[in-house]
Formats: structure tokens, sequence, C-alpha cells
């Protein structure tokens, strides 16, 4: 069956990323103890994850629960987004930028509120599927349809690029030819022979 459509992550993808430790460096900088920040907005990170809060209520609720001022819950949140959004990985997007028309392209991104306005990346694919748009995480098996469903192809038409190995072993299992991303000319590399042998 012939490739018709290349997907792509964006965090560790699309986007180099390092750990997310902006909680730790507040926790220190606040005098809170270790893992007070993840523990008490557990249930706000995950409900971030699929749309059931807006930024506002991130923002408020982080307030309230850590007792900060605006200013720092502002500063905190500027400091999540900063190493949430990484680096671009502008060897990866100008490929993914010229699989067009040849090949339909996508982002399937486990994201956050608002992750889609400060990544910019709405004219590089066809279509952008952001976990918080659409209510559901990676590995949910109703999401590789959707990528199938919005892209018009079968699930052994497409490729699908993520830096989690249970990501992209998810997806093989859903049909989908799953390349795991360890650098950018690796998954060049990969991406290529699939396109080329299918």
């Amino acid at each position: 069956m012939a490739i018709r459509a290349v997907v792509f992550d964006v965090g560790g993808v699309l986007a180099l990323v390092e750990p997310m430790d902006f909680d730790r460096r507040w926790e220190a900088q606040l005098g809170l103890s270790a893992g007070t920040i993840s523990r008490v907005m557990a249930d706000v990170w995950d409900a971030g994850a699929i749309g059931r809060v807006t930024e506002a209520e991130v923002h408020r609720v982080m307030g309230e629960r850590l007792g900060l001022d605006d200013s720092l819950v502002d500063a905190m949140m500027g400091d999540m987004w900063r190493q949430y959004l990484g680096v671009a990985n502008t060897e990866l997007i100008e490929y993914v930028r010229g699989l067009r028309p040849a090949y339909r392209t996508g982002i399937l991104s486990n994201s956050f509120v608002g992750a889609r306005e400060r990544e910019g990346f709405g004219d590089l694919v066809d279509e952008l599927i952001y976990s918080h748009e659409v209510g559901m995480n990676k590995p949910d098996p109703a999401l590789w349809e959707l990528a199938c469903r919005r892209l018009a192809v079968a699930p052994g038409e497409m490729v699908f690029v993520d830096n989690a190995p249970g990501l992209v072993e998810s997806a093989i299992g859903f049909g989908i030819r799953g390349v795991l991303f360890v650098d950018t000319r690796q998954v060049i590399a990969d991406v290529e022979a699939l396109l080329r042998h299918g």
C-alpha cells in the first residue's frame, strides 16, 4: 500500500525540547517542597491537555492553590511555555514543508490549551490535530482513526513520526507506519525509505 500521508508529533520532533523542570526551579524559588506544583496542579495539567479548562482558568487556579499573585503566575507560566515550546527543528520543518503537495501532511500532538497559537504551525501542514482541541490524548485509538479520517487515508497509507516509543508502537498496532524520532537526519532517512519502498 503506497504512502499518501505523513504525520508528525511536535514536542521532541518538530520542536526540540529539554526536560520540563520549570516546576522544580519555581519550587526552590518559592520555598515549596519538591513535587508541590505537580501535585496541586495535576488535575489542571490533565484538563488542559484535553481542553477542559481555559488558559485563564489555569492561571486563576494556580494562583489560588499556590497562593501566588498574578505577576508570579504569569512569570511561572511564561517559564513553562518557554520550555514547552523549545526550539524549532528548522531542518525537519523545511523537510515537512517540501512533502506537499505530493503527500498529505499533518501534526498530531498531545498538547496543552494555548499551544496552537504559540507554536505557529498553522500553514505548515494540511491537518493540525491537538489533543486539547479534540478532547483526547495519544495513544487513544480514536485519535489514530481521527487522523486517518481527516487526511482521507487508510492506516497503512500513513506514516507517523514521534519521539515516544510507546506512541510509535501504538500507531503501528493500529496499522499506521510508525517511525521513532532519534535525530533529524535519521528520521528523514527513515521516512524517505518508507515513501520510496512502502
